[in-house]
């Protein structure tokens, strides 16, 4: 079995750090693989380091001719079994396979299907957006659900001295892009209703000034911590009491599984993602989206029923060691792998 994959990605991401994650998982397996991704000298340390080679293209505009030569030029010399594209430009570069080869789209959004007319199978990362699929007209039977897993290694905790953070407050973690869809600006709103939680805010994007901006409005800015993108955030999951995310928009939620594999509570706005994975008071919170008062109010609930927070941490790793683990989700790529291919 040969497989190409393809990523166009961002910089920062978290479809492209969980690209990153599967790739070297599926090498650890033993899976034929090569990868050809935008150029991006920390992810290609990455892949790198784990014995992976991956061949840098400029994945630009239309007019990029380059790309579309170098893939088909990989592709010729390949010779893969299946192709599997990462989002929208991959799937868009990619050639008319004329039975050479299985090509496959992975998406983790609601991506109009247009772009990937050359696919014959499409994957979603949750179960809504495999539905989405469907009720977009793709057949059912090549429409398939494949979950992501996430990093479980341990960590020491960062010292929360060196953020400038007192070793008795408490503290919460959020991270992402700092984008309108992650509503970071609700989550420093509702610091305003914690007089004594400690925010540390891991990620970067366009919205950082005007976050920042919003903290000295409210006058929660000493007690927020601006860390930039972090691409191994562990030692942040384990010096923090609980883990926030407070998106608009968010179809999956890495940060619910990463703070399940790290034994961290979760509160989540009600968003697609983290709706479809959380049953409300067992296995993390949700509160309605956009709503600083009702985020406040279960992260206050949190701080103080430490009782209640254990079980819903016990119940979250079970969930996470179930259905979200590495050695689980490996298996089914390489399952569905198989099946289109035979």
């Amino acid at each position: 079995m040969r497989v190409m994959q393809c990523m166009a990605g961002a910089k920062h991401g978290g479809a492209e750090a969980f690209f990153t994650r599967l790739v070297l998982a599926l090498h650890r397996a033993g899976l034929d693989q090569r990868v050809v991704m935008r150029g991006d000298p920390g992810r290609e340390k990455q892949m790198s380091e784990g014995g992976v080679a991956a061949r840098p293209l400029a994945f630009g505009g239309k007019l990029d001719i380059s790309t579309r030569l170098g893939l088909r030029r990989e592709i010729a010399n390949f010779k893969p079994d299946v192709v599997l594209s990462w989002m929208n430009r991959a799937a868009g570069f990619c050639p008319n396979p004329r039975g050479r080869f299985v090509h496959c789209g992975r998406l983790g959004g609601y991506y109009d299907l247009k772009y990937y007319r050359t696919c014959a199978h499409l994957i979603g990362n949750t179960k809504g957006i495999r539905n989405y699929l469907i009720e977009q007209g793709w057949p059912a039977e090549r429409a398939h659900y494949l979950p992501n897993f996430v990093a479980d290694d341990l960590s020491s905790p960062v010292s929360r001295r060196t953020l400038s953070t007192p070793d008795d407050g408490a503290v919460i973690l959020a991270l992402g892009r700092l984008h309108q869809n992650k509503a970071f600006d609700v989550l420093i709103e509702a610091m305003r209703r914690l007089p004594d939680v400690y925010l540390w805010l891991a990620g970067a994007g366009p919205l950082e000034a005007d976050l920042r901006k919003q903290a000295v409005h409210f006058g929660v800015a000493p007690r927020i911590r601006f860390l930039g993108w972090r691409d191994n955030p562990a030692a942040l999951y384990a010096a923090a009491d609980l883990v926030v995310c407070p998106s608009r928009i968010e179809p999956l939620g890495n940060v619910v599984l990463e703070a399940w594999a790290r034994q961290r509570p979760i509160v989540a706005a009600a968003a697609d993602g983290p709706r479809e994975l959380i049953r409300d008071g067992e296995n993390g919170l949700l509160v309605p989206m956009d709503d600083p008062g009702a985020l406040a109010a279960a992260i206050n609930r949190v701080l103080s029923g430490p009782e209640a927070t254990g079980a819903m941490v016990t119940n979250a790793y079970h969930d996470y060691l179930a259905d979200y683990g590495e050695s689980v989700v490996v298996g089914k790529y390489l399952e569905f792998f198989n099946q289109v291919a035979g």
